[in-house]
């Protein structure tokens, strides 16, 4: 299932890192240790806050196996100039 998230909505981030934390069983600070992070970014990303850095959010979603797929008008055209990686 996707979920569409637009910028203003960092709080349904969190809420589904929070959820698939959960569901995994697993502490912040453990989650925080695997994904390689500080455990007061888990806290952060959870309640929503704005300024937390792609890098270490992509890390705490990797570590939940939550991916992001970016989605566009041009997207098609994106791809086909040979630009895509994957």
């Amino acid at each position: 299932m996707m979920v569409n998230i637009n910028s203003r909505r960092t709080d349904q981030i969190g809420a589904i890192v929070q959820f698939h934390r959960k569901k995994a069983g697993l502490s912040r600070n453990r989650l925080a240790m695997i994904a390689g992070v500080g455990k007061t970014v888990i806290y952060d990303i959870e309640h929503g806050k704005e300024t937390v850095r792609l890098i270490t959010l992509l890390k705490v979603l990797d570590a939940l196996n939550i991916s992001v797929n970016m989605v566009s008008p041009l997207m098609e055209q994106y791809e086909a100039t040979g630009n895509a990686q994957g």
